[in-house]
């Protein structure tokens, strides 16, 4: 084989070796590792997008309450398992229709483009209230949940949608836990 064939190609190989490895690496970061969720970054850019296509749009803020004893009570592991569950149960929710995020800590959102294709804020409230079952104990599980309907925006901008998703969030958290307020 010609050496200068060879020699050429090595850089070219070796370039889309690295290519892969930063794709792999960008997707992994995109994704939260315990929930496989979006992260904040792979879902602020996608909720943009879906945002402004979508003008029956739902931006929906869940938070879990009182989840810090859950890890002070039951331990790490049991903490874990409390935010995969939330993170399957909200993922579940919105189904092809739209997609879910862990945005830090023990906060989630989700963005699902037509609402009418979910089972509703009270089931989505009734499936993260559900205990979750964790060596043996039923651990229980309550959440605030805040949305925005995309037309009730003057601007349709993901920051405004989750402001408002975070004003009604803490709303629903005034009329005590395990509220949606509408």
């Amino acid at each position: 084989m010609d050496t200068h064939l060879i020699a050429a190609a090595l850089p070219a190989l070796g370039w889309a070796v690295h290519g892969g490895m930063l794709t792999r690496r960008l997707a992994t970061a995109r994704r939260d590792p315990l929930t496989g969720l979006h992260t904040r970054a792979g879902f602020t850019a996608r909720a943009e997008r879906l945002l402004a296509k979508h003008t029956g749009a739902l931006v929906v803020l869940v938070d879990l309450d009182d989840f810090k004893a859950i890890n002070d009570t039951h331990g790490h592991p049991a903490g874990d398992a409390v935010l995969t569950a939330t993170a399957r149960r909200l993922g579940d929710w919105c189904g092809h229709h739209g997609i879910a995020a862990r945005l830090g800590g023990d906060e989630f959102a989700a963005i699902v483009t037509d609402p009418a294709h979910t089972p509703g804020l009270r089931a989505l409230r009734a499936a993260l209230d559900r205990p979750i079952e964790h060596q043996g104990h039923a651990l229980p599980v309550s959440a605030s949940v805040g949305f925005c309907h995309r037309r009730d925006l003057a601007v349709p901008t993901l920051t405004d949608a989750l402001s408002a998703a975070d004003a009604s969030m803490y709303a629903a958290k005034g009329h005590g836990r395990r509220n949606t307020h509408h």
